[in-house]
């Protein structure tokens, strides 16, 4: 774990995080994110000829995925996949987003950690194997008190005619934005590989902690 030592440090419209420096970015910024994408698409193809014939559907899917992305309110999203020396990759990332609710009467909703965190459901696993969900505050290091959400999920795929879901390791922390009622940066952490759901909550924790607005 000692290759997450080192870090960069990521600047966008309002905030600046940092992450691992082996980790990557998945544009989903309207003015690059098609460009970027195709780049990614055409690296990955070079390595993989015989993905050239998906390469017009790839893109396409990712930029779908990257403008919904965007319209949901994220604004950074950053992944990893590493091999440490095994056949299949260990992925994960990072997505932070602005997001913000009202009330059926149209006012916003609190922002208040404690009143959140008071909203946030609890699920506890039945049986092994189960899903599972917790609820906490945390203090963010130079920002103040958070509301978080932890745990093993079972994800709706976005747009899924079936509803279909994935179960995944889940960390949401949701820091209240200054002077911007009802609203809250969202910094979620998620990877498929639930043997290192420790390991991954121990990772989301420490890029969350560096998460800082822009003064």
């Amino acid at each position: 774990m000692a290759r997450y030592m080192e870090t960069l440090t990521i600047e966008r419209g309002g905030f600046r995080i940092k992450v691992p420096e082996s980790w990557w970015e998945f544009d989903v910024r309207p003015e690059s994110r098609d460009d970027s994408i195709r780049r990614m698409v055409n690296e990955r193809v070079e390595q993989r000829p015989e993905l050239a014939k998906y390469r017009d559907t790839y893109a396409a899917f990712l930029q779908k995925v990257a403008a919904d992305a965007w319209k949901s309110g994220a604004l950074y999203c950053g992944c990893m996949a590493e091999a440490f020396g095994g056949d299949t990759p260990i992925t994960g990332s990072v997505t932070v987003s602005i997001v913000g609710g009202r009330s059926q009467t149209g006012e916003p909703l609190s922002t208040d950690p404690q009143t959140m965190a008071g909203q946030l459901s609890v699920r506890e696993a039945k049986k092994e194997g189960d899903a599972w969900r917790k609820v906490t505050t945390v203090d963010i290091p130079g920002v103040g008190p958070a509301a978080r959400t932890y745990g093993i999920e079972d994800i709706v795929v976005p747009g899924d005619a079936l509803n279909r879901t994935i179960r995944a390791v889940l960390m949401q922390t949701f820091i209240p934005v200054p002077g911007q009622e009802g609203k809250v940066a969202l910094v979620a952490g998620s990877s498929q590989v639930l043997d290192l759901a420790d390991s991954f909550f121990d990772i989301f924790d420490a890029i969350t902690s560096t998460f800082r607005f822009a003064e």
